[in-house]
């Protein structure tokens, strides 16, 4: 187990002297305490899985340096450093059983037989593989398989991190929740800092204690799931979370109100000093935006759909040029595709340049 530690970490597979803005990774410096789980998120091609291998050791950094408890383990083998890695599908080998594949990676670092035995059955038994440790891998479903492979990752007590790149990939979607919930019990009981990649939004929030937002090389905000729902500090962690993701409007801001399609929109803060270069956007959660009768002084939107989920109805609305969810409350039935919406003022926020701005009390 290890703190981790990224300090200036970047990475071209183009070369040192590419440009910067073509980086695959961009310059990140942060720090991942021990026992933490941790989960990577973003889209196709954001970074997340180059990270990974940088922190793994299966890529040299172009730039940077990585710690391990305060130790430069930048240009260390993957062995050095001590790391279990569990892929998107299965590695196991199919001529041995389940047993012998979760002892595999003790036995090969000459661990004593009693103790092999012993994390053998507590691994087994977190994973409820051990009705299963006599058989062939080669005749088990492809989610057992992937079990055997989380196994052998975990099995390891020593490790300084597991790393997990997209693990649930080829689980069937009604075995994934149990999955997760598995692997957040598991992380729980072993005290291990586990780092898990993934582009699915509910796999980082329900494993994550941090979850790291990536876009375009970058690492857009690093936080709890309630901070990042709350606060993104950036427009694509707003978009990204959430389903629907947040609304984000242009908008002209000054002091404590914001004009949309010439309707003023009351906010909680001060926004005076804003940069005229820069571009001003709104953003608001579609759980904060209700979508009322009209009446004169209310912003005035268009129905085109609504989405009933059960639980919540969301209204895809427009307002003038703009597309927006919006929640539909309880007992409310619109009349027809006219409507008008509200926002409620603690929840919006004020973005320039795609970045959060605080403003001012």
């Amino acid at each position: 187990m290890a703190r981790i530690d990224l300090v200036d970490l970047a990475h071209s597979y183009s070369g040192n002297d590419a440009p910067p803005e073509s980086f695959a990774l961009k310059p990140v410096t942060m720090t991942w305490r021990q026992g933490g789980a941790y989960a990577l998120l973003g889209p196709s091609g954001c970074g997340k899985t180059t990270l990974l291998n940088l922190i793994s050791g299966i890529v040299t950094p172009s730039r940077g340096k990585i710690l391990f408890d305060g130790i430069d383990i930048t240009q260390a083998t993957t062995q050095k450093r001590n790391i279990a890695q569990v892929f998107q599908f299965p590695v196991i080998y199919d001529t041995m059983t389940v047993g012998q594949n979760l002892a595999f990676p003790l036995k090969n670092r000459g661990v004593p037989a009693a103790e092999i035995a012993a994390r053998v059955k507590q691994i087994a038994d977190l994973l409820e593989l051990t009705p299963y440790l006599d058989r062939k891998a080669t005749r088990l479903t492809a989610d057992a398989k992937q079990k055997i492979s989380l196994g052998r990752g975990l099995v390891r007590s020593d490790v300084a991190a597991i790393l997990f790149d997209e693990p649930l990939t080829v689980i069937d979607p009604e075995l994934k929740w149990q999955l997760r919930s598995k692997l957040k019990a598991l992380h729980r009981e072993l005290d291990l800092t586990m780092i898990y990649v993934t582009h699915d939004q509910t796999e980082a929030l329900t494993f994550a204690d941090t979850v790291v937002v990536m876009h375009d090389g970058r690492v857009v905000q690093s936080g709890t799931p309630a901070e990042l729902f709350e606060k993104p500090a950036h427009t694509f962690v707003g978009y990204f979370i959430g389903s629907p993701g947040m609304n984000i409007m242009p908008a002209q801001v000054r002091g404590r109100e914001a004009r949309i399609d010439g309707h003023t929109i009351v906010l909680n803060r001060n926004y005076d000093g804003l940069s005229s270069g820069s571009l001003i956007e709104i953003g608001v959660r579609p759980e904060f935006v209700d979508v009322v009768a009209p009446a004169p002084g209310l912003l005035s939107a268009s129905i085109e759909r609504i989405d009933d989920l059960g639980r919540i109805r969301f209204a895809r609305v427009r307002v003038g040029d703009v597309k927006l969810a919006a929640r539909v409350p309880p007992g409310f039935s619109p009349s027809g595709d006219a409507a008008a919406i509200v926002f409620d003022p603690a929840h919006v926020h004020v973005y320039a340049d795609s970045l959060l701005v605080e403003g001012a009390a």
